[in-house]
């Protein structure tokens, strides 16, 4: 069996500090490029030599050239930028009329803490949705950046004073445990529901700060339930595990959209708590809001999970079995 020759390619780095980073703690990001690309890369002094199939070397090319250049303009390179490089296509690749969002240059969201970008064209253009729509959908498996990605725009609007709050919701549907029988008043109760919610916004946001917002309701976490009754005005709303939210309580909940505000719904139809025969609300919502416009729906698959790659891995033989089955 034939194969494709192997070809060398060498390039020149000028600044050798940057080219440390590039390379990383003992060349492990080296090591990683060679193992998606199956390359061989060699250095010597501000050279990198690159051997392999002429498309093998002209991706990690690219990918080294791209990840320098991300060195040179002062951000961090590491594992995550690196899958993240590897899996985004090119701006010349997404659909004309969404660059005018972020006016052609990258895609990321700045909060407190971090600079976050999307690290797939699906995340990608879910962020490019929720800054460009009053209502976005986000669905797909666990893992793929959907409520994540969508807390940090919301910390992103809070502290530009695109918006005055942040508002973030679940439903505390009973998985194994009856709430009454957990120890503690209501909001221990709730609380670990709700600890994904917090967690994310400890990414964005000093935990001072964040303490602060909390005591003052700029940001706000609670139970769907709680959402009854309220109208929602110049605030940034999450709906988090909208697979678990009634048809009833989804309706409450679109229609608790008030004047300057955002509002953001996230679910994953393979994972309903609801009791048997009770309709999910974010199937109804898919149904009956579909092609009203204004209103985004990002679809996300096992290939945007950005954990551990064995999740998408797990989440592919799930997806396998309940095609076959």
């Amino acid at each position: 069996m034939d194969t494709a020759p192997s070809t060398e390619a060498i390039l020149e780095f000028p600044d050798n500090r940057l080219l440390i980073d590039l390379c990383g703690e003992y060349d492990r990001n080296l090591t990683d490029i060679e193992a998606r690309t199956g390359v061989q890369i060699l250095r010597r002094g501000n050279v990198l030599t690159v051997h392999g199939t002429p498309e093998a070397q002209a991706e990690a090319t690219e990918v080294l050239h791209a990840l320098y250049e991300r060195l040179e303009a002062g951000r961090d390179v590491g594992g995550a930028e690196i899958d993240r490089q590897f899996r985004m296509a090119t701006e010349a690749d997404v659909p004309e009329g969404q660059l005018e969002m972020f006016a052609g240059g990258p895609v990321e969201i700045k909060t407190r803490k971090k600079l976050v970008e999307p690290r797939t064209d699906a995340q990608k253009a879910y962020v490019r949705a929720l800054y460009a729509n009053e209502l976005a959908f986000g669905i797909g498996p666990a893992g793929t950046g959907k409520t994540y990605l969508a807390v940090a725009v919301g910390v992103n609007m809070l502290i530009t004073g695109q918006v005055d709050k942040i508002i973030l919701s679940r439903p505390a549907v009973e998985a194994g445990e009856k709430l009454g029988y957990l120890p503690g008043d209501m909001k221990d109760k709730v609380d670990p529901y709700m600890q994904p919610l917090y967690d994310a916004l400890n990414d964005f946001l000093p935990g001072k700060q964040l303490a602060k917002m909390i005591e003052e309701k700029t940001v706000e976490i609670a139970p769907l339930a709680f959402m009854r009754g309220r109208t929602l005005s110049n605030a940034f709303v999450v709906l988090d595990e909208a697979q678990n939210a009634t048809s009833m309580q989804m309706k409450m909940f679109l229609t608790r959209l008030g004047e300057g505000s955002r509002m953001v719904i996230t679910g994953d139809r393979t994972q309903i708590d609801l009791p048997r025969g009770v309709p999910s609300g974010l199937a109804d919502a898919e149904r009956l809001l579909n092609r009203i416009p204004n209103i985004a729906f990002n679809y996300f698959t096992s290939s945007d999970v950005v954990r551990h790659p064995l999740v998408a891995a797990i989440i592919e033989a799930y997806e396998q079995d309940a095609a076959t089955g």
